[in-house]
């Protein structure tokens, strides 16, 4: 592996730090830039950025196209190559005007890591969302084990997820303060809370898979009962490590912290699905089903609003173009009904003698 080299690194520190403090992104979002800085500058064998030419770009876009995800082997989407290309074009740009780079790179020469248009359309493109239904949740809370503590905080997780629709980086960090049992209300405080946007709001219980709730409100209860749990405590802590007989590391209980990334909780839905023999659905499709449950019940626009602020969004557009998006079959069944409604007050169609079938 080529080492770093150190004046890149000096001057990308610089860019983080401006993404950080002048625009204002998270640590998620340059978590994400720093990698894909990392992957062009893998492809140039760590090359001075000084030096950064065009013709370095066409090369790079050439590389994502043949490179595959880490993580799962397969070619990189279109969406995250999209994404890898904005990041660099950004970066490049805002070198352009840096003292010591400005008489090295233009400003057009950032513009070639951008996309062919027809890509950029496949990578926008929404795909139809298969969000899990509240039966196949209800089966894969009845199918997680409850002996143990830790086995009730995995539920209580699902549950949690079914029951507010909250976002996987909030699982980690709510308090149990943060949940009112007696209202079903869950507060998600941005001085708390790790919500999008740094958002505040009020979420309500959402009964739409069946057993959820009182899931939940058992576990607020162990916690606070059973445990010791005060209100600053995390909902959903992380194991307590100690050691077995053997001298190995295992886990026995439960700590006063709770997660630092969000990857425990994707685990425990993949590990909750296959027992239930139902095929994975990461824990932000459960968003999807509350809104896809509401929209097939006719809801007011008072209602639907509700739903829409209690899922932290202000606009209720964009509940509904977010998730709202109607499923296929029944997209067709709509269209057909409104057809069939239409003709029965319009004049039949009279179709071209030579188009009909002949009878008999």
């Amino acid at each position: 592996m080529t080492k770093p080299n150190p004046k890149n690194e000096i001057i990308k520190r610089e860019y983080f730090r401006y993404l950080r403090e002048a625009g204002g992104r998270d640590s998620a979002t340059i978590d994400c830039v720093a990698k894909s800085l990392t992957r062009f500058e893998e492809s140039t064998n760590r090359r001075d950025f000084k030096r950064f030419h065009r013709e370095q770009a066409v090369a790079f876009k050439a590389r994502l196209r043949d490179a595959a995800n880490a993580r799962t082997g397969e070619r990189l989407s279109k969406a995250t190559v999209l994404s890898a290309l904005r990041d660099l074009r950004a970066f490049f740009i805002w070198l352009a005007r840096e003292p010591g780079y400005k008489s090295h790179i233009a400003y057009s020469d950032a513009d070639y890591f951008n996309l062919a248009d027809k890509d950029v359309a496949v990578a926008r493109a929404r795909r139809e969302p298969k969000p899990p239904t509240p039966e196949q949740v209800r089966r894969v809370l009845n199918a997680m084990a409850a002996a143990t503590v830790l086995e009730r905080r995995d539920r209580a997780v699902v549950a949690f997820a079914a029951v507010t629709g909250a976002r996987v980086r909030a699982l980690t960090t709510f308090p149990l303060g943060a949940v009112d049992p007696s209202l079903g209300t869950v507060e998600h405080d941005a001085r708390l809370v790790r919500t999008k946007g740094g958002k505040t709001f009020r979420s309500d219980f959402h009964r739409v898979v069946p057993g959820a709730a009182e899931i939940v409100v058992d576990w607020c209860a162990e916690l606070a009962e059973c445990h010791g749990w005060g209100r600053s405590d995390p909902l959903f802590p992380q194991n307590d490590m100690g050691l077995d007989e053997n001298g190995g590391f295992v886990a026995i209980g439960l700590a006063r912290k709770g997660w630092a990334t969000s990857e425990p909780v994707r685990a425990i839905f993949k590990r909750a699905f296959a027992a239930a023999g139902i095929d994975y659905h990461n824990p932000h499709s459960l968003r999807a089903l509350l809104v896809r449950h509401y929209m097939a019940m006719n809801l007011t626009h008072a209602q639907m609003k509700a739903v829409s602020q209690s899922l932290g969004h202000a606009d209720i557009m964009t509940t509904f173009s977010s998730y709202g998006q109607i499923p296929m079959q029944r997209q067709s069944e709509l269209i057909r009904e409104i057809s069939l409604r239409d003709l029965s007050i319009l004049n039949p169609i009279r179709w071209p003698t030579c188009w009909l079938r002949p009878t008999g």
